[in-house]
């Protein structure tokens, strides 16, 4: 299972979902779907924009995490 830390990531930075829309110009469906962890891929394009909002590296945005966790 990959777990998304977007919601954390945001939480630390007190940033709204549509503070990340107006800084990275991604939609907001993607944005919400890998706020909630509900997103099926992620899309390199807006890894990349979302590493770079957050001066993250992907293994900061996302983390394989073991079925029995």
């Amino acid at each position: 299972m990959i777990r998304c830390h977007l919601a954390r990531l945001m939480g630390e930075r007190k940033m709204r979902i549509a503070d990340v829309l107006r800084e990275t110009g991604l939609s907001r469906n993607t944005v919400t779907l890998m706020y909630r962890e509900t997103a099926q891929k992620f899309d390199v394009d807006a890894l990349d924009k979302l590493c770079r909002l957050f001066n993250c590296s992907v293994s900061d945005l996302l983390e394989f995490m073991d079925e029995e966790e």
